[in-house]
Order: structure tokens, then sequence, then C-alpha cells
């Protein structure tokens, strides 16, 4: 996002102004940072139009070792930034949210609508991150504030993790390193992805354009199962597939409707799949030569 704004600065000279928070504050031309943490960082001087509130750690370890800490994150972090924008006149306010909130997607629903009424599992420590943007959401929705709601699903594109929990990153980090792309899984889990570059579009236009107080699907409807992403991410080289299939049981789902975003916000998709994992390639081929 920060990336996107720099280059629409830059490309119609705008003169706009973008404050990022962050722990780790770095310099860069045309942003200006505030040094801190989202659960309490202190506020800053100045006028604001729009807030995007982007910041929780996509961290399957954090939510498994320390489930409290990421729904603090979560919830308190939304809590201040909410606060922020109500002290501020902010008039936009953009939370990411993750399709996470839906619990567990039915084996025969193809695409998961923003209308599903289900679930996490409550009495699962590991639905903190799930269950911390459920209470995000109504954080937002009980604030008086204009707020957009962006429910994420799983993307491709630059930045993206190899070393994490993401199948994709670590797909590529074993073709780039050219030995045996590895599904540790039976391969039958069904996702879909959004490229990066995508994913600024949809999330700009909700911010802009979006309903006060409705949720938007934010995903690709272009669904592969985990062993052919893998198999697409390797090519020519090798693919080990190390699970077996259970007889008899559906695969697992995880692919959004975006008929909502399409529909009302006029928004597609346009890089396709095969393109989305080149370019990833690409770019991180790019950032690991001298």
């Amino acid at each position: 996002m920060v990336n996107s704004f720099c280059a629409a600065n830059r490309q119609f000279q705008l003169g706009a102004k973008m404050l990022v928070l962050s722990r780790h504050p770095q310099q860069r031309e045309g942003i200006s940072f505030c040094a801190g943490d989202v659960r309490n960082f202190d506020f800053p001087d100045g006028d604001f139009s729009h807030v995007l509130h982007l910041a929780t750690p996509a961290s399957a370890a954090l939510n498994n070792s320390r489930p409290f800490e990421m729904q603090e994150i979560c919830v308190d972090g939304t809590r201040r930034v909410l606060e922020f924008s109500k002290s501020h006149g902010v008039k936009g306010f953009l939370l990411a949210s993750s399709g996470a909130i839906y619990g567990r997607q039915p084996s025969d629903l193809e695409k998961m609508p923003e209308d599903f009424m289900g679930g996490p599992d409550p009495l699962d420590p590991r639905s903190a991150y799930a269950e911390g943007k459920r209470m995000a959401e109504w954080m937002c929705a009980a604030s008086g504030l204009e707020v957009k709601i962006a429910r994420g699903f799983a993307f491709l594109g630059p930045y993206l993790p190899l070393d994490a929990h993401f199948a994709a990153g670590n797909f590529i980090a074993d073709a780039l390193a050219a030995r045996p792309v590895v599904v540790r899984g039976d391969g039958t889990a069904v996702r879909s992805y959004l490229y990066a570059a995508d994913l600024a579009i949809w999330l700009w236009t909700i911010l802009i354009r979006g309903q006060s107080r409705r949720a938007y699907n934010v995903g690709s409807e272009q669904e592969i199962n985990i062993a052919d992403l893998a198999r697409a991410i390797a090519g020519s080289g090798p693919v080990e597939v190390r699970g077996t299939p259970v007889v008899g049981e559906k695969p697992e789902r995880y692919v959004p409707s975006t008929a909502r975003a399409r529909n009302e916000l006029h928004l597609e998709e346009h890089i396709d799949l095969s393109e989305s994992i080149r370019r990833t390639i690409a770019w991180h081929r790019l950032v690991r030569s001298p």
C-alpha cells in the first residue's frame, strides 16, 4: 500500500502525504513515520483525512504460541487506532480484516460469501487471530465512524515471506534453492491467490468507494489445489507430495466469493495466477541477486 501510494503520488502529482506508524521506522521519500506500537502509540499532531488499519502480524507461530498476545494486537490495536481516528476527525477508515472470521469453509460451499454466518471454533486456542479480527470488525461497526471492511484471503506478490506458514512462499523458497518443491500435506486443500498489485487496487477502492459498515471479500476466485500450486511454482522441477489423501474425505477449501466487490465496486482481477507466480518469483530473484 505504501508503494502504490508513492507511485500514484508521483505519477499523478497528487501532493498527498502519508504518515506510517511503525515499530521500526525507516526513511522513505515522500513518507513520514511515527514510531510506536499500534496498541499504545502516542497520537501524532496534524490533520488526517483517512486511516488504513493494516497492523496485525500474519504469524501462525505467534498465533499458536502466544494466542493472548495475538488477540491483544487485534483488539487493543484496533481500539487505539479508532480512538486516534475519532480524536482527529478522520472521514474514512479501512480495516484489513480476514476471511478467517468465517471459520472453516464447508466443503460443499464452493465460494465463501460475505453473508456466511459461520465462525471460528471458540474452544480452539488457535482461533485467536480469527476471533480478534471478528472483534475488530464489531468495534469498527460500533465506533460511529465511516468504516470500510476488507476481508482478505490469500495473496501472491513482492514481500511474500518465504519462511513462514504460507504454502506458496515455502514452495517458492524451494524452487529458488533448486531443490524439490515439498508439499507436507496431501495437496488436496483448495486455495486461490490474488496478486499484490490487484490487492492494492481493491483496498484503495474499498476505502474510497465502499459502503460504510459493509464487508467486502478481497481475493481471487481462480481456485487451485495445493499440489497443483506446487507444480505450477516448480515448473519443470520435481515436486514431492508427502501426505496421502483420505479416501472419501472432501478437500478443505478457502476460496472467496467476490461478487459483491465486482458488482458494487466494479473490481476485477487484472493478473491471473500464472502471471502472479511468475512475477512473485522474479521479484524474489531480483532482491536475492548481488
